[in-house]
């Protein structure tokens, strides 16, 4: 099942202000991008948040659930708890700091 659009576009603005925030479709689903680097995925209208350890501990309790079968298992986020904006923004920023450079994909000639 696809992701909504305007599910999506919710999520984007709720964590505007912790950079420049985009979303990309990537197969049916989307990978939500601040600057650089990819923070999470929005796949079935549910919103994961990429493992770092301080936006762990930074969030505290919080569930974990795979995004599609095979992945590892990430933050899953509650639209209630999506809906501090400020702290939301912050876990975002942290993860986006924490999380390693994106590698350049290079293409074979």
């Amino acid at each position: 099942m696809a992701s909504n659009a305007s599910t999506v576009a919710w999520i984007v603005k709720q964590i505007s202000g912790a950079g420049e925030i985009k979303a990309l479709k990537m197969f049916g689903e989307y990978g939500i991008y601040c600057d650089d680097k990819i923070v999470a995925l929005v796949c079935d209208d549910q919103f994961f948040v990429k493992r770092t350890e301080t936006g762990y501990a930074f969030w505290g309790e919080h569930e974990e659930a795979p995004p599609y079968k095979g992945a590892k298992a990430l933050m899953v986020l509650s639209e209630d708890e999506m809906g501090n904006k400020a702290r939301l923004v912050e876990l975002i920023s942290i993860t986006h700091k924490h999380l390693p450079a994106q590698k350049k994909l290079r293409c074979a000639k």
